[in-house]
């Protein structure tokens, strides 16, 4: 049985005609999309902010992968290699997406200054990682991929404002 109010509804009529292509989004959503896309694509902090923990959490996906492929070699050249991957992919997501500065800042400078920043986040994940082995052996590539990522999101914090204010800033570069 079905229930008449559905049926006169016009979001329905592709439906009761066998088309099934209909789409029914409400208005509200497709209104709350274009207001979260547009603030996304503003260049203050806060969007800037957005933008860096989405590139972030696919970097970070990225390190993940390498590091589990990479695991039977050991931890530290897992981390080593996922650490450079995800670097790689960071710094170029961050210069043209986070800060859009691809016009402003090349390829190899973000490269360089946002792979140094990286190389303090990779000493400090392999001393975490060497500390958490001596003190508790050998443990699961969870138990380490959730040191990393603390270790990171700490670390990133810190990242953020040295990109934005240094690699990727706005003003004139001497």
């Amino acid at each position: 049985m079905t229930c008449p109010s559905l049926l006169r509804r016009t979001d329905l009529d592709g439906v009761r005609e066998g088309r099934l292509d209909v789409t029914v989004e409400p208005t509200w959503v497709r209104e709350r999309s274009d207001a979260v896309r547009e603030r996304l694509h503003q260049d203050d902090a806060g969007a800037q902010f957005a933008r860096f923990v989405v590139v972030g959490g696919v970097s970070s996906a990225l390190y993940a992968l390498v590091f589990i492929a990479l695991q039977p070699v050991g931890a530290q050249p897992a981390n080593l290699a996922g650490a450079i991957a995800s670097t790689l992919l960071a710094n170029e997501m961050h210069r043209r997406l986070t800060f859009h500065a691809g016009g402003r800042v090349s390829w190899f400078t973000a490269q360089w200054e946002g792979g140094g920043l990286a190389g303090i986040g990779l000493v400090a994940t392999s001393l975490a990682l060497a500390g958490l082995h001596t003190l508790l052996g050998d443990v699961g590539t969870v138990v380490q991929l959730c040191l990393i990522a603390a270790v990171t999101g700490a670390i990133g914090l810190i990242r953020f404002v040295a990109l934005r204010s240094w690699v990727f800033s706005t003003s004139s570069r001497d």
